[in-house]
């Protein structure tokens, strides 16, 4: 079990890792989406390929429209989520989308069975505390109302991907991965067509290798981490641990893009980095 604590630990904190990448790639946000959702595909399936691995057919038949599904969540999410960002200011859109682990957790609840104890509602209520903490409540941009309703959204179908995997099962997280991410890339051609203006153009220099790292790294081998460790791990768990996406993100923005980090946005990320620790260090040591 410990394998896919640090499976799922090493796919957060490489997430927070994505805005320095993402800084250097002059690319729109459908533009990016779609250029992770090819380049992430393209390795796993090259890896596949290279693995040699084989695929239990009925299994992958029975579990087809599960991973489509989740595929297409996905590929939605990440629209809506960038759609967030375009509409109200960064830190509004990033509260509304780290709804999701809560939405995870009700729904872990509901549909998985699982027990809601008080050691993992507190966890979560610190780590959100910690987000607000962390962002602050600025309500800018050219559309609040919009902005935040776009933010909720993708974060319901952040935890729709989420919940969807735990009903898959017989088939491995690289499998899973491929699928899903083919699934995801036509919503993002779409939503590239519909918005792209302009010539197409590709970036190179430093700027094609941070996409690589975004396509490969931070789509591929994150996506396939967070997949195969969800399997195995409670939906409560995954929901607290998401808290260390953006908690580790602040510190990466201090590190390498030269951000301040005030008292406040500290206290925050104690908050949101305590309260995952808590909610599972507390549960091993009760077991």
């Amino acid at each position: 079990m410990t394998k896919y604590y640090l499976m799922i630990i090493s796919a957060m904190l490489m997430w927070g890792s994505i805005g320095i990448f993402v800084r250097a790639v002059p690319l729109s946000s459908q533009e990016l989406v779609l250029a992770r959702c090819i380049l992430g595909s393209i390795f796993l399936v090259t890896l596949f390929i290279l693995k040699k691995e084989k695929v239990d057919r009925e299994a992958f038949k029975r579990n087809l429209p599960l991973l489509i599904l989740s595929g297409v969540a996905m590929g939605i999410n990440w629209i809506f989520l960038f759609n967030a960002f375009a509409l109200t200011s960064i830190s509004m859109a990033t509260l509304a989308y780290y709804l999701a682990p809560i939405f995870v957790m009700v729904g872990a609840t509901v549909l998985l069975k699982e027990r809601l104890t008080a050691v993992k509602v507190m966890a979560v209520l610190a780590a959100m505390i910690g987000m607000v903490l962390v962002n602050g409540t600025d309500m800018g941009g050219v559309n609040p109302a919009m902005g935040l309703a776009s933010g909720v959204l993708a974060a319901v179908f952040y935890a729709s991907v989420t919940l969807i995997n735990k009903f898959v099962h017989g088939l491995k997280g690289l499998e899973i991965t491929i699928v899903q991410l083919l699934a995801a890339t036509p919503v993002a051609l779409i939503a590239t067509i519909f918005t792209h203006q302009g010539p197409v153009t590709l970036p190179g220099g430093k700027a094609f290798l941070a996409l690589l790292v975004l396509g490969v790294i931070h789509t591929g081998v994150c996506l396939f981490l967070y997949f195969s460790a969800i399997q195995k791990l409670p939906g409560q768990t995954v929901a607290l641990l998401s808290y260390l996406d953006p908690g580790s993100a602040l510190f990466f923005a201090a590190i390498f893009l030269h951000e301040k980090m005030v008292f406040v946005q500290i206290l925050g990320a104690l908050l949101i980095l305590g309260g995952a620790a808590f909610g599972e260090l507390f549960k091993k040591k009760k077991v």
